[in-house]
């Protein structure tokens, strides 16, 4: 029981990942969006908060200075220093904007406004009512704490990270209760697959053998259809078998890699289908290079006869196959229904069917998928509604 929990868990990873990725991709991008929004709102209330705090203090600056000034202008004739403060810089302009004297560091002044920020400097201007000294603008000049901006980041990394971590939480949560009940169907149709298989074994092996002992000689033609037709749904359901095994042992079993003549193995299996391609009138062409593989033969065979069962099942009634075979290169081509290019991406996901008018589990393109990947064999298809599917398989040569 644990082996097979073991094995169904396995299963679901690739599935399930892709859906769980999906889900929390756009659930963690909105998240971050609104916290990348609240974090804007709250630095900008902490940005006015600063400046209002400030405009406080320099308006209580720029009266003090506006007092010396008046001082200053009335006792000009005996006093002609210009008023300093060691807590801010100031300077006059007079009504023209032109400046009468200033000990500003930064000097782009921006009369329209009255507080603005300029660099490393914050720019305080105060209209005077009497022109002390000539003087119709003063200008207070502070340094820019940064203090409270490096608070307000810490402020919302902190709060931020937090949020993220919580909310990333909620949502690995909020997926696994979405994906139970995809769990769930996977689960049956896997204990399903693995019943299946084991009822399958016995009487498929009976209705082989015994087709096999039959005297063909002395049956009528009547009857050698009706055996001709037993074989080919034998071998249907023995191929359909032979993945569902394979889907059932695959943790059981160890690769028994050995150097494949593949251009035998191909030729083998071409005749192993010959009365399925015959039943529907499909001509298999096929140019074979002498070519030799090192893979476990029962894993190569699983690969082509899925791909050639598929060109036989897809295939319209009169059509034809073309194999290929070259160094580095197995190719697979038919005349069939072909695939809509929208689902190609998605073929090779367990269950996934071409068409639903066609029997079978959906899982031959699966095995095909997870077996050239354990051997680093690329697969390329390339399809077209009503005119067919081009399969090619691509491998370095050793």
């Amino acid at each position: 029981m644990l082996v097979l929990k073991n094995r169904v868990t396995s299963s679901l990873l690739k599935s399930e990942k892709k859906s769980l990725l999906r889900f929390l991709s756009l659930y963690l991008l909105l998240v971050i969006f609104l916290l990348l929004l609240l974090s804007l709102f709250y630095y900008q209330s902490q940005e006015k908060m600063m400046i209002a705090n400030q405009r406080m203090i320099l308006s209580g600056y720029a009266e003090d200075q506006t007092k010396r000034l008046k001082e200053l202008h009335h006792y000009f004739d005996d006093r002609r220093t210009y008023p300093r403060d060691h807590r801010f810089r100031s300077a006059i302009y007079d009504l023209e904007e032109v400046e009468i004297f200033s000990l500003l560091e930064n000097k782009a002044i921006h009369f329209d406004e009255e507080m603005y920020q300029l660099g490393a400097n914050i720019h305080f201007i105060k209209i005077l009512d009497n022109y002390y000294l000539g003087a119709k603008f003063l200008i207070i000049e502070v340094k820019n704490n940064r203090g409270w901006f490096h608070e307000t980041i810490k402020t919302i990394a902190i709060y931020s990270s937090l949020a993220f971590l919580i909310l990333t939480l909620f949502s690995l949560l909020l997926a696994k209760l979405f994906l139970k009940p995809m769990r769930d169907s996977i689960i049956l149709l896997d204990r399903f697959i693995k019943d299946t298989t084991h009822e399958l074994n016995t009487p498929i092996s009976t209705i082989l053998a015994n087709i096999e002992m039959m005297d063909k000689n002395i049956m009528a033609q009547t009857n050698l259809k009706k055996l001709e037709r037993i074989s080919i749904a034998a071998k249907t359901v023995s191929s359909l078998y032979d993945d569902l095994t394979y889907l059932t042992l695959e943790h059981e079993r160890t690769n028994e890699n050995e150097w494949l003549d593949l251009q035998k193995i191909i030729l083998e299996r071409i005749e192993y289908f010959e009365i399925l391609s015959k039943s529907k009138k499909i001509t298999i062409i096929h140019d074979l290079d002498p070519v030799s593989l090192l893979m476990d033969r029962k894993k190569f065979i699983r690969v082509f006869d899925n791909l050639l069962s598929n060109a036989i099942k897809y295939n319209k009634r009169g059509g034809s196959i073309r194999i290929t075979l070259r160094k580095g290169q197995l190719i697979i081509e038919d005349d069939g229904i072909g695939i809509d290019k929208e689902k190609i991406p998605f073929i090779f996901d367990r269950y996934m069917r071409f068409d639903t008018s066609e029997g079978g589990f959906g899982i031959g393109l699966s095995i095909v998928k997870k077996i050239i990947d354990e051997y680093g064999i690329d697969i390329k298809v390339d399809s077209q509604i009503n005119k067919g599917t081009r399969m090619v398989l691509q491998w370095q040569e050793s």
